[in-house]
């Protein structure tokens, strides 16, 4: 998104000029061919496309001291085409005369030099249904391109917006006031899920994680399918996953002093190391800054059930404590002061103060409305 302000309203104008230039081009092209009859340009263009798949395949040997038996075929192959020429074919006349041409003893490349230039009236009837399907493409193409860009504008317009309602917030306002809340309950969550991953069985803890996938707003990633079924089946299963882990490590004569199958553990939990390390309170704890109230609610419900089943009733205490943030009719001006604080930089700052950015968003949206406008205005092709 360039930050000149006009830079998309010329862009728009000139796609605009272009769609207007295609549409005439087409119309006219498509105007011409209407005039000759559509369906008779069509049966001339199959012939006249039919005969030049025979100079195509045939010219280079039939031609000169080629093969005498290609050009033999060729002979044949041009009456056959002649034969079942309609009657009432228009330019009937000129494929005869071809024909005419081709029906000597030998033939050089002048001949099927002239052969073109009789049939060059028949070629020009063609290129009239060319040159639509040509125009027609281009239009089509433009008008895609065209609603692309509305898409793309649409997207700068909230862009924009966005930046102009950080813009609009207040830094000073006292944002602790939904950040100690949030920051308090994060920290107890990841405490707490510390202590459940590293005092729990990992089969506990895996099977924990794999049911989060009933509660869409609570990301955990599922455990691997092999790692899974090895806790829930093993007796190593129930040592908490620090230990599981510790074991993985092991040589395998020590490991078998400590589980009865020390190739299943090293190949299920050895292989898992990265999932068990990066396991942890993340997909549980509330981001800063905080969502809208209206998504923070949903997400805080599924949170309640979820950190219910291992967390201690303090730390569903200061979850409840953020879902009450939710009902101060200040937490929005907060929340947008957060995100102000946190996501301007000092350039958009400067851009926001200038009015560089209103501006852009007034040209934006107008060259988004000027090129809906061109597109409602325009037929489909």
């Amino acid at each position: 998104m360039s930050d000149d302000p006009a830079t998309d309203r010329d862009d728009v104008a000139e796609l605009i000029a272009d769609l207007d230039a295609a549409h005439d081009a087409y119309e006219r092209a498509t105007a011409r061919v209407d005039e000759r009859d559509e369906a008779q340009l069509q049966r001339i263009a199959d012939h006249y496309e039919e005969l030049q798949s025979l100079f195509d395949r045939y010219e280079e040997e039939a031609t000169g001291d080629g093969d005498f038996k290609v050009f033999i075929e060729f002979q044949e192959a041009m009456a056959q085409f002649i034969d079942h020429l309609p009657d009432d074919l228009p330019h009937r006349e000129r494929f005869e005369e071809v024909d005419d041409v081709m029906q000597q003893r030998r033939l050089t490349e002048s001949d099927f030099a002239q052969a073109r230039e009789i049939l060059s009236p028949v070629a020009d009837d063609v290129a009239l249904l060319t040159e639509r399907d040509a125009t027609k493409s281009r239009y089509r193409k433009l008008r895609k391109r065209a609603r692309r860009r509305v898409r793309e504008l649409g997207e700068q317009v909230d862009d924009l917006e966005s930046l102009q309602r950080l813009g609009d917030a207040d830094l000073d306002a006292p944002v602790e006031r939904i950040r100690e809340p949030i920051e308090t309950y994060n920290d107890a969550i990841a405490e707490a899920f510390k202590t459940f991953k590293r005092e729990a069985s990992a089969r506990d803890v895996l099977s924990f994680v794999a049911a989060t996938t009933a509660f869409p707003l609570v990301p955990y990633r599922d455990p691997p399918p092999d790692l899974r079924e090895y806790v829930e089946t093993a007796e190593a299963g129930t040592e908490s996953i620090t230990q599981i882990q510790e074991y993985a490590d092991y040589s395998k004569s020590k490991l078998d002093h400590y589980v009865d199958d020390a190739d299943a553990l090293k190949r299920n939990v050895a292989t898992s190391q990265t999932y068990l390390r990066r396991l942890d309170a993340g997909p549980l704890q509330i981001e800063w800054p905080p969502k809208p109230a209206a998504e923070l609610q949903w997400r805080i419900r599924e949170l309640v059930q979820v950190v219910g089943r291992f967390a201690a009733d303090d730390v569903i205490e200061r979850l409840r404590d953020v879902r009450d943030l939710l009902g101060d009719e200040d937490f929005e001006r907060l929340r947008q002061s957060a995100r102000a604080r946190e996501q301007l930089t000092e350039e958009q700052r400067e851009r926001l103060a200038s009015g560089a950015v209103a501006e852009k968003l007034a040209n934006t949206r107008e060259a988004r409305e000027q090129l809906e406008a061109t597109l409602a205005e325009l037929p489909d092709a």
